[in-house]
């Protein structure tokens, strides 16, 4: 039988990763306009003969996924070596309480934001505006597409996409532990997006306005923030059980 302690370690391993795939998987109901729209423009801008049939789309749509999840990746392992660098300045018990906590808040803003319920996190988008403002000539270089390695390069520049959802579970990732812990969060949630804009370049987008319907966007953004309630919960009772955060 499980103990309190038992559920708790487990929370603060394995939830987080569950918590970052289900918030690319529901997450996307959010800011699926944005990503229609990109969605749409990296299929159109392949030659008529690939869109023809999905055996031809396919393996360009999911070149383009796999680039876009790779940057995640890549920004999830510096952003988590850096909070493991920043972690080091202070107590380590107090460090990992507090990144903690920090990384549950971020889950449950995460919900509502999904939820379309608190639209702070629009803010955050715009902090990577000016280097997006700089790689999209790049991207338009690249353009027609006829190579499978032309949409893994557009993937990439893609994944640099200002969004609120994405910049997110970045700062979370911070608070993951260590570079690895960072790009696994990154690449769990990246890989709960997939199937969704798969979906999406199949379709060429017409998806885009069914899939942003009011109730199935609260329903994402409920399911986010119970489970960060429960890291939160699970981190608390960490605490109280080492005795963290209390001088001897």
């Amino acid at each position: 039988m499980e103990t309190g302690a038992d559920l708790s370690n487990f929370a603060l391993t394995a939830v987080p990763y569950v918590t970052a795939f289900l918030a690319g998987a529901l997450g996307g109901v959010h800011c699926i306009g944005m990503c229609g729209g990109v969605v749409g423009a990296l299929v159109y801008g392949l030659p008529q003969a690939s869109r023809r049939r999905t055996a031809t789309l396919l393996p360009f749509v999911f070149a383009y996924n796999l680039g876009r999840i790779c940057t995640y990746t890549v920004a999830g392992a510096i952003a988590g070596y850096l909070g493991f660098i920043a972690a080091d300045w202070v107590n380590e018990y107090r460090s990992w309480f507090f990144l903690r906590i920090a990384a549950a808040l971020l889950m449950i803003g995460f919900g509502l934001y999904i939820a379309g319920w608190w639209m702070a996190l629009t803010h955050v988008e715009r902090l990577g505006a000016r280097l997006w403002r700089r790689i999209q000539p790049i991207g338009r270089r690249l353009f027609p597409v006829h190579r499978w390695h032309q949409a893994l390069l557009l993937g990439l520049l893609w994944g640099w996409l200002p969004c609120g959802l994405v910049y997110t579970v970045l700062v979370w990732s911070f608070a993951a532990g260590g570079w690895r812990e960072g790009a696994m969060l990154m690449v769990s949630f990246g890989v709960g997006t997939m199937p969704l804009l798969v979906l999406l370049g199949i379709t060429a987008g017409r998806l885009t306005a069914s899939l942003q319907h009011r109730a199935v966007r609260a329903i994402a953004g409920l399911t986010v923030i119970v489970f960060g309630l429960w890291t939160l919960a699970a981190t608390l009772i960490h605490q109280t059980n080492m005795g963290l955060g209390h001088t001897h």
